[in-house]
C-alpha cells in the first residue's frame, strides 16, 4: 500500500493527516503529489469529491516556509462555500508547518478580510474579490510562487475568465501552476495549456458517465402527493439529505412545509446573506439540521463528505446538472444515494437523461419506461423527407 511518506510527504504533514484518519492517498493524490512536490506544473482531470484538495494543499505547505513572502500561494476557487471548505482543509497541515491561511470572498467586510489576507502565506480566494483587493492595492501578489486553479471548468462556466486572466497576469511567470478541472477539453484545455508550462498531466477517469459510487433511484410522483412523498422518504432516511429545488421561492416554501411536519430543514439560496449561508451550512454539517434544501447556484462548491442522500425534488435541467447534484454524495470513496422525483409530464425527458447517463436499468426499476428518442421530420433535396432524433432539451 502506497503511503504519504512513500510519496515524499514530510513527517509533520503525514502525521497530522493520520490524526484525521487519512493514512492512504486517494488515486488523484497518488498521481499528482510526486510531480507537485517536485515543483512541476500540473494539469489534473478529477471530479469534485475525489480528494483533490490535498493533492495541491500538501505540496503548498511543504514548499512554502514561514519566512517566505505573504502571501506566497494563491488558490482560486469558484464559490464562497468552496473557499471556506478548502481553507478548513488547509488549516491543520498549515499550522503544523507554521503557515497562516486566509479566505478571500465577497459578502463580508473587505477591510478586515484584507488585513488577514495581507498577513497570510496562503490565500484561498474567489476571483472577483481577489481582483478587488489587488486593484485596491490592499494585497500584493508579487510574492506568489504557487498558483492553483481549483474546479477551473466551473470558474469559467460562471463567467470568471476575465478576473482569472487579470490575476494570472499579475503573478510572476516564474511560478508553479496547478490546474484542476473535471474536464481538460475544448476551451478549458486551451486555457490550461496557456496558464501552465511543460505541465505533467494526470487524469482520474470514471468508467461511468455519472457518479458510479452512488445508488440511483427514480420515483414517479404526482404534483398533489409530491411533498408527502418527500416527507415519507426523509422519515425513512434520517442521515444528512441535500434536497434540490428549482427556485429560491420553492426552496423556502418546501423548507416551511417540512418544518411544519417536524423535520429539521433549512433553505440555502442566493438571497441569504453570507452569514446566514454559513450558519445554515454549519448547522447542516454538524447535524443540527439534517435536511438542506438548495438551489443549484447555492450548492456550487458544497463539499461535505457526510451527505448520504441527494434528492432531486425538482429534476435537474440537464445531464451535467444531474452529475453535479448527485456528486454531492458518494464522495471520496464513500457510498451514497441519489433520488429523483418524476412528475408524469417529466417522464419522457428524465427517462432520456437517465438513458444517456447509463441509468436505464435504474430508471425502469421504478416501473417507468425509457422513452425512445422523439423523431422529427426534416426535408432535404429531392423533395423527400427523413427522420432524425430531436435534440435533447432542457428539462
Amino acid at each position: 500500500m502506497t503511503t504519504f511518506a512513500d510519496l515524499g510527504v514530510p513527517e509533520a504533514i503525514h502525521t497530522t493527516l493520520a490524526k484525521r484518519g487519512i493514512e492512504k492517498p486517494f488515486k488523484i493524490q497518488a498521481l499528482v503529489l510526486e510531480d507537485a512536490l517536485a515543483g512541476h506544473d500540473v494539469l489534473a482531470k478529477s471530479e469534485t469529491g475525489s480528494g483533490k484538495t490535498l493533492a495541491f494543499a500538501v505540496p503548498i505547505v511543504q514548499r512554502i516556509v514561514p519566512a517566505d513572502a505573504q502571501p506566497s500561494a494563491l488558490v482560486l476557487v469558484p464559490t464562497r462555500e468552496l473557499a471556506v471548505q478548502v481553507t478548513e482543509e488547509f488549516s491543520d497541515i498549515a499550522k503544523a508547518t507554521g503557515l497562516r491561511v486566509a479566505s478571500v470572498y465577497g459578502g463580508v467586510s473587505l477591510p478586515e478580510q484584507a488585513k488577514r489576507a495581507a498577513k497570510a502565506h496562503i490565500l484561498i480566494a474567489t476571483p472577483g474579490r481577489m481582483e478587488d483587493l489587488a486593484n485596491r492595492r490592499l494585497v500584493s501578489l508579487k510574492g506568489i510562487k504557487i498558483l492553483v486553479l481549483d474546479e477551473a471548468d466551473r470558474m469559467l462556466d460562471m463567467g470568471f475568465q476575465p478576473q482569472v486572466d487579470d490575476l494570472v497576469d499579475r503573478i510572476s511567470e516564474d511560478r508553479q501552476t496547478m490546474f484542476f478541472s473535471a474536464t481538460l477539453d475544448g476551451h478549458v484545455g486551451y486555457l490550461a495549456r496557456l496558464y501552465t508550462r511543460d505541465a505533467q498531466k494526470h487524469e482520474v477517469e470514471s468508467p461511468r458517465e455519472t457518479v458510479k459510487e452512488a445508488h440511483h433511484r427514480f420515483i414517479p410522483v404526482t404534483q398533489s402527493a409530491k411533498v408527502e412523498a418527500l416527507i415519507q422518504l426523509l422519515e425513512d432516511e434520517r442521515d444528512l439529505a441535500l434536497v434540490f429545488a428549482r427556485t429560491k421561492r420553492g426552496a423556502d416554501r418546501l423548507s416551511y412545509r417540512l418544518k411544519q411536519k417536524g423535520i429539521k430543514a433549512l433553505a440555502l439560496h442566493g438571497d441569504l446573506t453570507q452569514g446566514a449561508r454559513q450558519r445554515a451550512l454549519g448547522d447542516f454539517e454538524r447535524g443540527k439540521v439534517n435536511v438542506l434544501i438548495a438551489t443549484d447556484v447555492a450548492a456550487r462548491g458544497l463539499d461535505l463528505d457526510d451527505i448520504t442522500h441527494v434528492i432531486n425534488y425538482d429534476p435537474p435541467d440537464d445531464d451535467k446538472s444531474y452529475v453535479h447534484r448527485v456528486g454531492r454524495t458518494a464522495r471520496a470513496g464513500r457510498s451514497g444515494t441519489g433520488v429523483t422525483f418524476v412528475l408524469p409530464d417529466q417522464e419522457h425527458d428524465v427517462s432520456r437523461m437517465a438513458d444517456r447517463l447509463s441509468l436505464r436499468d435504474e430508471f425502469e426499476a421504478s416501473g417507468m419506461k425509457v422513452s425512445p428518442p422523439t423523431m422529427v421530420y426534416t426535408s432535404h433535396r429531392g423533395g423527400r423527407s427523413m427522420m432524425r432524433p430531436r435534440p435533447a432539451r432542457r428539462l
